[in-house]
């Protein structure tokens, strides 16, 4: 494991802690490959420091930091080790647990400590002298031997309610022992930004130490929170990766991140690592098997995208006049939404975005607000299925749909056998290059069986769609007298390996309607691969 660079400045730290704290999250379980792919990730964002876990609490952590030491050559980062202070009573460097964190090889370690009187009196069992004295003894022992060490002062703030004086206390002996940085710990994520910047402001005049913040969410305003110890005087960051993290999670790293470079002007990445900030979240949210919020900001698929037809007209004229920043900073996009409440601005712009001009024909966009509008009114929704409304909005422009084939006639069975197992099967009759074809297939459900159905047919005369693979599938009851008897709508997301497409179909019945958006996701498949229409 080497450090090729550092950080961009030292004066400010970017420290992220997705491998420990983050990985607390209910639902997350890490296995070493993943935290290793998630290091390499956090590396090529830029981050000053990555907190890889807790080696010799438990035999991954351990493994991690060996192998990094062999797999990984960071070229921004350094590994940090997480650890506590010795146990009471006894010396840091008899302690195996500090020994285990100078065995990692981490050229930083980051010691949690008790600053809450409390809780060293309850948890640890010792007294608050001691207690010191852990702090001090082990930050001297891993200095002397040649580690740089942060410390976190965990339960800081409501440490601070208690007993302000001894919470400062471990502050300043922490400072004095060699402790680079003192990190304030919002443990229990109570506290608001007012409070935070108070109290920041406050040990920092009388510690003189350098400090940190570590936030939790639980008021939901850890980056808040964050920033607000920025402005009075912190200059270490603790942050997880779309906001991972125990209970209701951590800082989050990205909007952290942008409001330091784009707000406040700091130099914190490598020049262009923010342009990768969007692959690099949604990149890690694959690794963690959790499906990326769309609506974080700046990284989020919904951060700059607009559905009002008030916003699209301005945004016809300035983007910035409804986006406070342009999304390519962030390595975003601007995204036009179709539904009911577009305008003519709106369908413009979407236009633009899909790569047709519409010009100044205003009576053809008029044509497509209104079909829009009418077929919202029906349960469709284009919004969340671009590739249907592409088909809808080439057919206003050419006058006539895109077919590749003319469907005569579909059919699904489902048989329900005496042992209780089930069969379903479903036939197809089309038309495609002038040919009349029949195709019958099997599948797992229905819907399975048509879609496979619909493929043996035509994969002989279009061999490209062996490529489309069904990636999800959503079903949603819209408003109706009774549950069987509600309108239904189908999403179908499909995919060629290059890119993925939504399609949407709404009927009276489940098959009918996914049926649909079926004949969409072939139809738009073709459309993608450079296929000429035969109709």
């Amino acid at each position: 494991m080497t450090t090729k660079a550092t950080a961009p400045d030292d004066t400010f730290h970017v420290f992220d802690t997705t491998l420990r704290d983050g990985a607390q999250r209910e639902g997350i379980n890490l296995t070493v490959a993943d935290k290793l792919t998630i290091a390499r990730h956090l590396d090529d964002f830029g981050v000053g420091f990555i907190e890889g876990g807790w080696p010799g609490a438990n035999p991954r952590d351990t493994e991690f930091f060996a192998r990094a030491q062999q797999e990984i050559d960071f070229e921004h980062a350094q590994l940090v080790a997480f650890g506590a202070t010795r146990r009471a009573g006894g010396k840091a460097s008899e302690d195996p647990q500090v020994q285990a964190l100078l065995d990692s090889g981490a050229p930083v370690v980051t010691l949690v400590a008790k600053s809450h009187d409390r809780h060293v009196e309850l948890a640890l069992r010792t007294t608050l002298e001691e207690n010191l004295e852990m702090v001090r003894d082990t930050v001297s022992h891993l200095r002397e031997q040649g580690r740089r060490v942060f410390v976190d002062c965990e339960h800081f703030f409501d440490g601070y309610r208690a007993d302000a004086e001894y919470a400062k206390s471990v502050v300043r002996t922490a400072h004095e022992a060699g402790a680079d940085v003192v990190i304030l710990c919002d443990t229990n994520g109570g506290m608001l930004p007012a409070q935070v910047q108070a109290v920041v402001s406050t040990v920092l005049a009388d510690t003189g130490a350098r400090l940190g913040i570590h936030a939790q969410d639980d008021t939901g305003c850890a980056v808040a929170n964050t920033l607000a110890a920025v402005d009075a005087g912190a200059t270490h960051v603790q942050c997880t990766a779309n906001g991972y993290g125990e209970r209701v999670g951590n800082a989050n790293l990205f909007p952290v991140v942008a409001a330091l470079e784009l707000k406040y002007g700091k130099t914190v990445l490598p020049e262009g690592a923010l342009a990768e900030m969007t692959r690099i979240s949604h990149a890690i949210a694959e690794v963690v098997n959790l499906t990326p919020s769309t609506h974080q900001p700046y990284v989020g698929v919904s951060a700059f995208a607009h559905k009002a037809g008030l916003h699209a007209s301005a945004i016809k004229v300035d983007p910035d006049l409804y986006q406070h920043i342009d999304p390519e900073r962030v390595g975003n996009t601007m995204r036009m939404l179709v539904s009911d409440m577009a305008g003519r601005a709106s369908i413009e712009l979407k236009g633009k975005e899909l790569g047709i001009d519409l010009g100044e024909d205003r009576a053809l966009v008029g044509r497509v607000v209104e079909r829009v509008k009418e077929r919202e009114l029906k349960g469709y929704t284009y919004e969340a299925a671009d590739a249907s409304f592409e088909l809808l909005l080439r057919a206003e422009v050419d006058g006539r749909p895109r077919r590749y084939f003319r469907v005569e006639s579909w059919r699904a069975i489902v048989e329900d056998r005496p042992d209780g197992s089930h069969a379903n099967e479903a036939t197809v009759k089309l038309w495609a290059k002038g040919e009349r074809i029949v195709a019958t297939a099997e599948g797992n459900g229905p819907v399975n069986a048509l879609d496979r159905a619909l493929r043996v047919g035509l994969e002989r005369i279009y061999p490209q769609l062996a490529k489309l693979e069904l990636i999800d599938y959503k079903v949603r009851i819209l408003e109706g007298r009774t549950g069987t008897d509600s309108t239904t709508r189908v999403l179908i997301t499909t995919g060629d390996g290059s890119g993925d497409w939504a399609t949407v179909g709404v009927a009276e019945n489940v098959i009918a309607a996914s049926w649909q958006a079926l004949e969409d996701a072939y139809t738009y498949g073709l459309l993608r691969a450079g296929v000429e229409p035969t109709d």
